[in-house]
Order: structure tokens, then sequence, then C-alpha cells
């Protein structure tokens, strides 16, 4: 497939690493690279890597500015539910926040029967599994199809290079993972801050089908959310207009998300036991045309194209370098 100039310029201009040796206390993840601050605060800049499957498959036009607008779009709807780490924004790939101490599980919020990870409860039924994360599901349900009830399926927050793994509420209570009090106050929030987000997502002809919540405890001790918030990277959003009708025909229903993604490297190999195939250019641009859209539909604002004269990173250290001047 062809594509055009802009498109070539656009992949030749992703962020792949944002390590500026001037800012102290260097930390790398799959998507976004971070410096803590001696000061308390943490310097988070997404890049455009694409993660998928525990491991980076290849670098998205815009993804990273997509990933921390969008989530700066739902830290704002949500603040009154639960507070967050945000302080500031000195560049639409960069949050400057509190360092916390981050719960050792991850909550994951679903409202479908769905996914293609090994952590996610359609690979599981599919297997003949029937209790998954502490809940029994009845027989005879079908891939992508609503729950009788939203339920939380949390995992373990895995060290680098690591696997998340399955668990249950009693579990991460009984292990003193968290306390009851903690897990009671973090499953609460999960619930309400996701059900905000499915209502404001159907408000724009969208489907909030399942996401993923991190929080960390501040420097009083309060529980606050942190990382990413209901970004495409996080969680998973359907087409409200047409998802009936490809439910019924047994399609694929139609995703703003990292899906399109997971399910063009799963057609092609098992991507837990195989080399991850070379993903063509067409399809990381046909994929960053997902995000962007993603972004416009459920915040209702146009996505700001930076010019691609000055390289995303240039701009990103300009950026840190007027916002920290004693650091450059």
């Amino acid at each position: 497939m062809i594509i055009s100039d802009r498109d070539k310029q656009a992949l030749a201009g992703v962020l792949t690493d944002a390590v500026f040796p001037e800012l102290p206390n260097f930390q790398r993840g799959k998507v976004r690279d971070s410096y803590n601050l001696p000061d308390g605060r943490r310097i988070m800049i997404a890049t455009d890597r694409q993660s998928a499957f525990d491991q980076v498959l290849a670098a998205v036009p815009f993804k990273g500015q997509v990933l921390t607008q969008t989530a700066r779009f739902w830290f704002d709807q949500t603040k009154d539910i639960c507070p967050n780490h945000v302080i500031d924004y000195p560049h639409p790939n960069v949050v400057v926040a509190k360092t916390l101490e981050i719960l050792p599980i991850e909550m994951v919020v679903r409202d479908y029967m769905t996914g293609s990870t090994e952590t996610s409860i359609w690979p599981m039924y599919e297997q003949g599994e029937r209790v998954l994360y502490g809940h029994r599901f009845a027989e005879g349900l079908v891939k992508n199809e609503k729950l009788p009830e939203t339920i939380i399926t949390p995992t373990t927050k895995a060290e680098a290079g690591e696997h998340d793994a399955p668990t249950t509420a009693s579990d991460i209570v009984e292990q003193g993972a968290l306390t009851q009090a903690q897990w009671d106050e973090v499953a609460a929030k999960s619930l309400a801050v996701f059900a905000r987000g499915r209502d404001i997502a159907a408000g724009n002809g969208l489907i909030l089908v399942d996401t993923k919540f991190e929080f960390g405890l501040d420097e009083n001790g309060e529980i606050i959310l942190g990382d990413e918030i209901l970004t495409p990277d996080s969680s998973r959003y359907w087409k409200a207009e047409s998802y009936e009708e490809r439910l019924a025909a047994g399609d694929e229903p139609d995703s703003l998300d990292k899906e399109f993604l997971r399910l063009w490297v799963r057609a092609r190999c098992d991507p837990y036991k195989d080399p991850i195939p070379e993903i063509p250019p067409a399809i990381l641009m046909e994929f960053a045309g997902k995000y962007v859209t993603l972004f416009e539909t459920v915040t209702g604002q146009s996505f700001d194209y930076a010019e691609p004269a000055m390289p995303v990173r240039d701009r990103v250290r300009a950026a840190l370098a007027r916002a920290f001047p004693e650091y450059f």
C-alpha cells in the first residue's frame, strides 16, 4: 500500500526516546520516559513507542501526544471523583506529576466479554474457564457481548520484564498487597471513574468497553489516580453505531484503541512465543488515525498537529528547558 510523503514525514519524526541527561533519576517504561526530581515532582514524557503483549512493537506517529492529551481531558473530567497526580503540562507530550507510592495492583474494569491478551477474560473463557478473577461466568457467552454487570478483574503489577498476573479481591487483601479499606476505596473509585467515562463516551457515540487504572499514595497517604486514564492504550473503545450489527454478524467491533494492532499481530503469530512481524507503514498510519479520531471524538476537540519542521524531541526539550531552567 502506498503512503503519502506527509505520512512518511510523520513516520520519520516519531519520538522513540526522551533521554535528556540534564534531568536526574531517569526511568524507562514501555511507553514513557520519566524523571524523579528531588522535590517530589515526576516528569513523565509520553513517547510514540507502542507496546502490546508486554513488549514494544513499533513507534506510532502522534501517539504520545494523543495519550497525554486524552488523559488530560479525563483527569479534568473525573477530579471530583478522585484526585489525580497532575501538577502541570509543559508540553503536549509531557505531564509533571506528584511522585506517588504506586499501589501494587492494576484495577481493570470491564463491561464486555472480550480481549486478546493473556490477562483478558475472553481467551480464558474460550479455553473453558468459568471462574475468572473471583467472578463466576455463565455458559454460552459470546465474544464481545455485554456482561450482566460491570466487574473489576485486578492484576498484580509486574516488575519490568515480568508479566502482570490475574488475582482476586480476597487474595489481594489476604496477601497484604492492600488493606481491606484500601481495596474498598480503590474499587469504589475505579467503578465511579469508569461510569463517568462510560457516560461521556456514550454521549459522543462511543462504547467504553474496559479500562485499567493505577493508583498510588501521595505524601499524606491519600489514594490518588496516577499514570494515565481512559486512553486508547489503557482502554477499549468501540463505535456504538455499528456495534450491534457487527456483533450479530460475528465481526470484530469497529474499535478506536490498541486492539486494532493486537488483532493484526495475533492474526500473524503467537505474540507470546513467536517473533513479531514488522508492521507495515500503512498499518501504523491507519493505527495513528484511529488514536487521533478517538481523541477528537471523546473530547470534542481538534487534534493539534504540530508543524513537522522541528522534531518532536526538540520541541519537548525546549519546553522542558523553559519549565525547568535550573537543569538546562
